[in-house]
């Protein structure tokens, strides 16, 4: 099991940007470890905001925060990032990171994902208000 953490939620203006991070203190990603950030809003079902590929060379998103967010990660660091732009009011939510291991499954599997994971953070709220 994959200790997560999330930090960089706040409070941001419509337009603003955001970067999220999501880390392992106690051990490292797993060599066939995809990895996704997930978000929950208020009322609201859970929705898959964006995949990466256990190398970080394929990634996916959800429609609408398609050209806005940028979803990356530092195997070396054992981070995962969430590079978010131009925020909506709908982005507000509690977003967290997931991670499962591919254990052979086909790459489109994996880059389409809805559970269950493997691990979970415990999330980080993302408020966009003016």
């Amino acid at each position: 099991q994959v200790q997560l953490v999330e930090s960089g939620g706040d409070l941001v203006q419509p337009g603003g940007s955001l970067r999220l991070a999501c880390r392992a203190p106690t051990s490292s990603f797993p060599d066939d470890y995809w990895m996704y950030w997930v978000r929950q809003a208020p009322g609201k079902g859970p929705e898959r905001v964006a995949s990466i590929s256990p190398g970080g060379g394929g990634v996916r998103y959800l429609g609408p925060v398609k050209g806005r967010f940028t979803i990356s990660r530092d195997n070396a660091k054992n981070t995962l990032y969430l590079e978010m732009e131009s925020l909506k009011i709908e982005d507000t939510a509690v977003y967290t990171c997931a991670g499962v291991r591919g254990r052979g499954r086909p790459i489109r599997t994996m880059a389409e994902w809805e559970g269950p994971y493997d691990d979970w953070g415990q999330g980080t709220q993302v408020t966009v208000s003016s």
